[in-house]
């Protein structure tokens, strides 16, 4: 997967509308914590194009990016952000679960985690969620490059173990410092669409 041509084309807040886009879309879920900006970032070949915040939880929109004009990848809010109130919780819940339900493109949804922890009761409830909307989350454990080649496997099967993973599901270690398993979800994306094209 090549991307030549990347841009933010669509961003949408609370009470906005779902965008009827006819491009299918790969959506992005995570803690506000977990490297997504940065994970859509090394993907995109752009160093700054996702926002990224030195305020977790600051993001409260789902941004869309126009990627080579053939997909979009789809930045979800973040949660669990332990300091945003009960109520911009629930609106960002909200306004997720009304993406994941409307949008008729929707292709795939990765889930990321922090590979160093196991996974929270946030993580564990949104790897759930998604399953109850009807798409198998694929998950990404981030920050690969924080722990040493030697626990690569023994955190892997942590996260396996706390998200209740079933052992065909992909699991893909990634690092947004570099770039390990980059190619691996170029794979999956590129799978997810052509799959999609079959039918």
């Amino acid at each position: 997967m090549v991307i030549k041509n990347a841009e933010l084309e669509t961003v949408i807040g609370i009470t906005s509308k779902i965008p009827q886009n006819s491009l299918p879309e790969i959506a992005f879920a995570g803690k506000s914590n977990v490297g997504k900006s940065s994970l859509i970032n090394a993907l995109m070949n752009r160093k700054s194009l996702a926002r990224t915040s030195a305020q977790p939880g600051k993001t409260q929109t789902i941004n869309f990016y126009n990627i080579n004009k053939e997909l979009y990848f789809v930045d979800l809010p973040g949660y669990g952000y332990a300091n945003a109130n009960i109520e911009v919780k629930a609106k960002w819940g909200k306004m997720v679960e009304k993406y994941l339900r409307q949008s008729k493109v929707l292709k795939a949804v990765f889930l990321l985690v922090d590979i160093r922890h196991e996974p929270s009761a946030n993580d564990k409830q949104m790897y759930e969620w998604i399953k109850a909307n009807g798409y198998a989350p694929i998950v990404i454990a981030t920050k690969a490059d924080k722990i040493k080649r030697s626990q690569l496997q023994k955190q892997l099967s942590i996260v396996r173990t706390g998200l209740g993973l079933p052992p065909e599901s992909a699991l893909v270690p990634f690092s947004a410092q570099t770039k390990q398993g980059r190619e691996e979800i170029y794979g999956l994306i590129e799978g997810v669409i052509n799959q999609d094209e079959k039918r």
